[in-house]
């Protein structure tokens, strides 16, 4: 749902810093094979301008042909972050004593990958 405000705050140096650190990336180190449909891909996760290993639980969606002839594969990935280990660390006390703010953050990834025209010929 959009809230302008909100999104506004998340993109200001009390969260993300957008200015400063413009884009998030994940690259692989390491691909395990947990079951016929499941991996578990380690990787270093830089966000905020700091890089720490995470986890991703992978679940293959399923394969098709698509109308043009290419191969698309989807998947779904998960894993969870503590905000404050990439430095995301404000906040605001609530009233009951209560932050306003928790610390664990819920990543899902919906994937849709292509399978490149020379990789299918061969």
């Amino acid at each position: 749902m959009k809230e302008d405000k909100r999104d506004a705050h998340l993109r200001s140096p009390d969260f993300f810093d957008v200015e400063k650190f413009p884009t998030l990336t994940f690259k692989s180190t390491q691909v395990e094979k947990r079951g016929d449909e499941e991996l578990a891909i380690t990787g270093d996760l830089t966000l905020h301008g700091v890089t720490k290993s995470v986890t991703l639980a992978v679940e293959l969606g399923g394969q098709v042909k698509d109308p043009w002839g290419g191969i698309r594969t989807g998947f779904s990935a998960r894993t969870s972050i503590n905000r404050k280990d990439f430095g995301l660390g404000w906040n605001s006390v609530l009233e009951t004593g209560g932050v306003l703010v928790g610390e664990k953050v819920e990543i899902t990834l919906e994937i849709e990958a292509i399978q490149a025209a020379a990789a299918q010929a061969a």
